[in-house]
Order: structure tokens, then sequence, then C-alpha cells
């Protein structure tokens, strides 16, 4: 894997002074942490930096970070800025940030497969790498480009989006020798691979526990057992609330089943929408079915929103399991 950031990124951060530094709605480890890392970075630079998301910030490992953010653009922020979004690629999956940021100058700093692949330019440069495990991993090499070294806080942060994005490394095959070239930097650096451990994994609460049982116990198989579907229904939603949601460690359960190629999570967010998480193994890409939807993601782990409930948003993706399998 060679990375190569683009001049015209590295000429972006060198010819403005101040920035806006977005994400993607529902953020999770690797945007908060490539965020935070890049805000820091350009501070270390002289720069001005507001960042900001749309949140929520509904995992309990990113929501240690939310003081952090601003969740509004104001008017002041935007005299004489540009933009820098991480981990997506267009502007409409920065939520209600995409009002707040339109217009202005804007960079991208990407590992999805699919979404807005603009060609990059003096104005609007694009550092997209889908061969990367995480964009903090672009971030670590951006920071390099420009000669600089990651602070301890930020090499914590960057090591933190890489292991949320590998699921702390299992997702890397024989080629990512890279990756841990990568992540022995940032721990040289300060990063602790035991700390950042307990920060994902660690800190659950009795009820999420009791939540994961609830799931695994509605959880159904469909052909032949190569697709587990798990649903969360509103009133349960209602009951547990989203802190004790935790969605990784329900699809490491359900994958670890004989057999099983894909892990299909939805949910029902409010009485007409639901949110629909896919996990596969290595043969389907599941971010082609989510983008045949709007949503998106990567091969092994994708996403999206559908408006409807779980009764009429499951036919729907199954019809479509129906054809793959």
């Amino acid at each position: 894997m060679s990375i190569s950031v683009p001049q015209e990124l590295l000429d972006f951060i060198k010819n403005h002074k101040k920035f806006i530094i977005a994400g993607h709605k529902d953020p999770d480890g690797d945007c908060v942490g490539s965020q935070l890392a890049m805000a820091s970075m350009l501070k270390r630079l002289g720069k001005e930096v507001v960042v900001c998301s749309s949140g929520p910030f509904k995992r309990s490992e990113i929501s240690v970070y939310q003081d952090r953010f601003a969740d509004v653009v104001r008017e002041e922020d935007r005299l004489d800025a540009v933009v820098v979004i991480m981990d997506c690629s267009a502007a409409n999956r920065t939520g209600d940030l995409e009002e707040c940021i339109k217009g202005l100058p804007t960079a991208v700093v990407d590992h999805h497969e699919r979404g807005d692949r603009r060609v990059g330019s003096q104005e609007n440069p694009a550092f997209i790498d889908p061969s990367a495990p995480s964009v903090t991993f672009l971030t670590l090499a951006l920071i390099e480009a420009l000669g600089l070294a990651p602070t301890e806080e930020e090499a914590k942060l960057l090591f933190f989006g890489l292991c949320t994005d590998t699921g702390f490394f299992r997702h890397v095959d024989s080629t990512g020798y890279e990756t841990f070239a990568y992540a022995s930097r940032l721990i040289k650096a300060g990063a602790n691979p035991k700390e950042t451990f307990r920060l994902i994994n660690g800190g659950k609460s009795f009820a999420s526990r009791r939540f994961l049982g609830v799931l695994l116990a509605g959880s159904r198989q469909y052909f032949d057992g190569k697709l587990i579907l798990a649903t969360e229904e509103y009133h349960e939603f209602q009951r547990f609330g989203p802190e004790c949601r935790d969605s990784d460690a329900l699809y490491r359960l359900l994958q670890a089943v004989d057999g099983v190629e894909v892990v299909m999570l939805i949910r029902q967010e409010t009485p007409g929408s639901c949110s629909v998480g896919l996990r596969s193994q290595d043969r389907i890409d599941v971010s082609v079915i989510a983008a045949a939807f709007g949503g998106g993601g990567h091969k092994n782990a994708a996403g999206v929103s559908m408006a409807g409930t779980v009764e009429t948003v499951c036919p729907q993706l199954l019809g479509i399991f129906e054809k793959i399998f």
C-alpha cells in the first residue's frame, strides 16, 4: 500500500488560515479521531480551527469527545474559512452541517469506495484512497507529508480511529503489513493499545449487556444460515436508550456463527424511519446494497437510513439478498 498525499491538499493547507473541520453524521471513532487529530495538527501550524459535527454521539466510546465539537457553524466562523470534510466525500453526508458549509472551498479526506468522485483541484482537493484501512491512517500520512510528527494526543486519536475501522485489526488480512507499520509509529508517539481497547470495548453498562441478549434472542437466520437478521423495535429503543447499544459486539458474536456471510441489523430509530447496518465476511460487497438505498460504506461494513418500519424495510432488503444468495 503506497499512500501519496495530493500536492493540491498540501497547498490547500499551507495557503489558508481558517478551517472548518466537518465529519459525517452519526460519527464513529475513525471520524472523530481524524477530525480532532486534523484540528490539532492545523492549530500547531498556527491555523484557526472550528471542529463541528451534527452528531448524534450515540456510542459510549465517542460520547466522551462530544464537548469538543460544535453542532453549528456560525456566520462569523464561515468568514474567510475553508472546509475539510473527514471520513466522507459528499457534503450531504454531514447532516445538518451541509447548509452551514455550502459554498465554501472544500477539501475531502476519505477512504470509502463510493461517494463524491470529484476530480481534485486547487480549490477543492480530494484525498480519497479506498485501500487505506481508516481515515486516521490517511491523516497520519498527511501529518508526515507536512514534515511533522504526531503529538501524543494526536497519536492516541489516530490509533483510536485505526482500531475502530479495523475492528482492532481483526479485519486486516495478509496485505496489511503497512497498517501495522503505521500503528507502530503511533504507539511510539504515545498511543496505548491496552488503553484504546478498554475505551472501545469497556465501560459498558449492565443494561447494555441485557439489551445485547434481547437482540441475540430475537435474531433469525435466512438463506440456509448465510444471512442473520437482528432487529430493534422502537419500544425496545425507548426502553433501553441509545447508551445501551453496542453494535460492534453484536456483529462480532453473530459473524462468528458457522456459515454466516452477512449480518444485518435493522433498528427502528423513529416511528417512521429505520437505520440498517450491514456486515459481511469477504465475498459480498454490502456497500453496493447500501448504496442502492442511498447509503454507503465499505465492502465489509456499510449502512443506510430508510423510511418505514422494521416490518416494511425487512422485505425490501431480504429481497435483494434473495437474488444474491
